[in-house]
């Protein structure tokens, strides 16, 4: 009885318990006495109490246990646990030895697998009594902070298991210490042993989730000329498909596993860019990446693995559910983009994968849902959301797990993974320790699923959407077990998503105040849907504009998907870098593009005369041709100076790529002065493009030799007039003088007379218009015959003489 009382977990009796507290009261007296006179030293009492606790507690030694094998052992096998043990006490242990307990009974359920999980004290009835014999290792002492490896190997026989269960397996230190001389159990680990020796009569159809997601890592920037030559944030995406890297690891290991895949068009979008010439982010430049051979290694890998297997397409960039129906649902233009980044995610991933994948699931972050994500989901053209028990709980009714698929209304399913065996490789798996429980927790859990009732159910599990390289490879370790294993199978998640519902099964999603406030402070503010709104608006603006516009949308487009990505949890500053690279300043690369199309300033512009022409230049810097464009040109002061016949006039420009343009302008000035005209693009549509130019145009006085000029015209005019009326009127003088009246002479006129004497008198110069030398003025010859009439005048008819007719 006195020993058995010394063992932790173990109470004395009261008869015992009277004795020792008397014997205590009895050896205090002295001390009190001295306390009386002496003040007490806490910290010293604390270190002493501290100190004997180490050297007697069931936590002085800490075991590790870094290997269990086989994890699923079966008639005939031999365990063989092997791991390390350190002193963490004051005192060196002495007379030590590592041996093995198992629980004399199974657990008895999912529940008490994590109860026992949690326990870290030694408890003599629970724990169970130590094998012994030969099966422990021993160690002569332990000294203080000093690890000493351990190796242990037993038949299974040897363990007495019964019916088939999970067993509590505890690796135990015991040993004594100068202040506790005696043996004793300072330090224990626990971990599961599942045990189905024979093929299960009814097995779990089992779905595990195996994803190739990555955070983002292109931008929407490309390199100059008509390779678009892609531009990367880092080269981190490399790290991850070379050799060793996360997502190498996760193909490697997924190669051999029967899983589904979940594919983010994206990560094969921003790998196929690195087979191809490529740029890295350096600080405020850019340099070249290094990295095809790995890419197109590691993508030829994939598409062998996937062939013939199921594979599930996330939407571009896999956007963040729940961030939208909580934050940008309001926003115009997110739900749009959502859809867009559904409908190419499987061309995406056909075209790189040669598989047709399965579009039709979504899948909120961890797995939490509420009405308002659901409904995000189906707006996409999902009408499956995959969901976790956490969110969809069971009520009491049920003591069993039920099947995944869980009917939620208009045409939706809910497929509800299991949250023990979801979240089992999210710690820290980079230690042996903490890898081994994780693999013998996740198959005890999986084996009491098996064994709550004889009916067939199917599971789904789904983890971490990005598992480090160790919780993969831990990941792989269990499910490789659990193929190996006696009560599970697998299958693919449309079947588990078609499987028929338990009637008992919860079937109502959870409201909006039930969603976890942990993952609601994570989601993307609405600001960042506002940023992507005003981006969506600007590259709408330019589209319209370009001759090619797949070369300007598609990249921006995407970038847009990826700044709604899930990946952004938890990196909220990183987030909103990406945003303001895109679109947060005035110098983002959008801004950029639509500044390589623009006007050129213009200075003071002079016009002498009523009207000129004004040329305005427009300047495309762009690789491809602009057009759809129109160049408006406007008087601020249209009763001085008009554009054209009215305040402004229209051009339309059609520039090629890296050319410029000089599209002009007729203006007619009403009056002398400085007006101010403002050119301005607008697109097709008519709304404006670009910055504006203001320019002045400066109407001079006209001049005085402009007027001297158009005076001596007049002028001249007068003067030709005057000297035809002269003309006219000295010929009408000499008609009467030889008696011809006017009237007779001009009845002997040809009809065109007139007009040719008036033309004659306008073409002919003065020494034209004398008297004609044709022998009017000469003497008559004496045989020719008398004129009967007087002999006409050669001069032409006065200015504006008319005949009447």
């Amino acid at each position: 009885m006195a020993e058995a009382a010394d063992f932790q977990g173990m109470s004395p009796s009261p008869a015992r318990r009277w004795l020792l507290r008397t014997g205590a009261l009895f050896a205090g007296v002295p001390l009190l006495a001295g306390l009386l006179q002496l003040p007490a030293a806490p910290d010293a009492q604390a270190a002493q109490k501290a100190s004997l606790t180490d050297a007697t507690g069931s936590n002085t030694v800490e075991v590790s246990l870094d290997s269990l094998s086989p994890s699923v052992p079966t008639d005939g096998d031999t365990i063989t646990v092997s791991g390390t043990v350190t002193n963490k006490g004051k005192q060196t242990v002495t007379d030590a030895h590592v041996g093995l307990r198992v629980a004399s009974a199974a657990v008895t359920g999912r529940s008490a697998i994590d109860d026992a999980a949690k326990r870290t004290g030694f408890d003599q009835f629970t724990d169970g009594t130590e094998l012994g014999g030969k099966y422990v290792e021993k160690f002569s002492k332990l000294a203080s902070g000093v690890a000493q490896p351990f190796t242990i190997s037993v038949p299974v026989k040897e363990l007495d298991l019964g019916s088939d269960g999970v067993y509590q397996l505890g690796v135990s230190l015991s040993g004594k210490t100068s202040a506790a001389p005696y043996d004793q159990v300072l330090g224990i680990q626990r971990t599961f042993l599942p045990w189905q020796p024979d093929d299960a009569d009814t097995k779990t159809k089992t779905t595990y989730l195996w994803p190739l997601i990555s955070t983002t890592h292109l931008t929407a920037e490309t390199g100059p000329g008509e390779q678009q030559t892609p531009v990367f944030l880092n080269d981190d995406l490399a790290k991850e498909i070379s050799a060793g890297g996360r997502l190498e690891q996760m193909l490697t290991l997924g190669e051999d596993l029967d899983i589904t895949w979940v594919i983010d068009p994206d990560l094969l979008a921003s790998v196929v860019a690195m087979t191809e010439s490529y740029r890295v982010r350096s600080g405020s430049t850019t340099v070249a990446g290094k990295n095809q051979a790995a890419a197109k290694e590691w993508l030829a890998a994939l598409e062998t693995a996937v062939q013939g297997e199921e594979v599930i397409a996330l939407p571009f960039a896999d956007p963040d559910l729940a961030a939208l129906a909580q934050n940008g649902k309001t926003i115009t233009g997110s739900l749009s983009r959502l859809k867009d980044a559904t409908d190419v995610a499987a061309d995406t991933v056909h075209n790189i994968l040669r598989v047709v994948p399965d579009t039709d699931f979504a899948w909120p972050v961890n797995g939490a849902v509420d009405p308002s994500i659901v409904k995000v989901a189906v707006s996409a053209g999902a009408d499956k959301v995959i969901a976790r028990s956490d969110s969809l709980q069971e009520n009491n009714s049920l003591s069993y797990t039920p099947n995944a698929a869980r009917p939620v209304g208009a045409g939706t399913t809910a497929v509800v993974a299991d949250a023990r065996l979801s979240t089992a490789f999210q710690g820290d798996m980079t230690k042996a320790e903490s890898s081994t429980l994780a693999v013998q927790r996740f198959l005890a859990q999986s084996l009491m699923t098996d064994l709550q009732n004889n009916k067939q159910r199917s599971l789904v599990i789904a983890p971490q959407r990005m598992p480090s390289a160790s919780q993969a490879q831990t990941m792989a370790q269990a499910l490789t077990a659990l193929q190996g294993g006696t009560w599970s199978q697998p299958q693919e998640l449309s079947a588990a998503a078609a499987a028929k519902p338990d009637p008992g099964a919860n079937t109502k999603i959870p409201s909006a105040s039930a969603y976890p406030t942990s993952l609601r402070k994570q989601a993307l503010p609405k600001s960042a849907f506002q940023e992507i709104q005003a981006t969506q608006v600007g590259l709408n603006r330019f589209r319209v504009i370009l001759s090619d516009p797949s070369r300007v949308v598609t990249p921006f487009g995407r970038t847009m998907d990826r700044e709604m990505s899930t990946s952004w949890r938890g990196r909220s500053l990183e987030a909103a870098v990406y945003r303001n690279d895109l679109h947060g300043t005035a110098t983002s690369y959008l801004d950029t593009l639509i500044g390589q199309v623009r006007l050129i300033e213009k200075s003071e512009t002079k016009l002498s005369g009523r009207s000129a022409t004004i040329p305005v230049t427009v300047q495309n810097n762009l690789v491809q041709g602009v057009d759809n464009l129109r160049l408006r040109l406007t008087s601020q002061s249209p009763k001085r100076l008009k554009i054209g016949d009215k305040s402004f006039d229209e051009r339309s420009v059609d520039i090629s790529g890296g050319h410029s343009e000089s599209v002009k302008f007729t203006t007619n000035a009403e009056a002398n002065g400085p007006v101010t005209v403002v050119a301005q693009l607008y697109t097709a549509d008519g709304e404006k493009y670009g910055d504006e130019v203001t320019f002045t145009v400066n109407v001079t006085e006209i001049t005085p030799t402009v007027m001297l000029v158009i005076a001596g015209g007049v002028l001249l005019l007068v003067l030709a007039g005057f000297r035809m009326y002269t003309q006219r009127k000295r010929a009408a003088a000499r008609l009467e003088a030889e008696g011809t009246s006017t009237d007779d002479s001009a009845e002997d006129v040809p009809p065109d007379a007139d007009a040719n004497a008036e033309a004659a008198s306008v073409v002919h110069t003065p020494e034209e218009e004398s008297p004609a030398k044709s022998g009017a003025d000469e003497p008559e010859h004496q045989s020719d015959p008398a004129p009967d009439t007087a002999p006409e005048s050669a001069d032409p008819s006065g200015t504006g003489e008319r005949v009447d007719r």
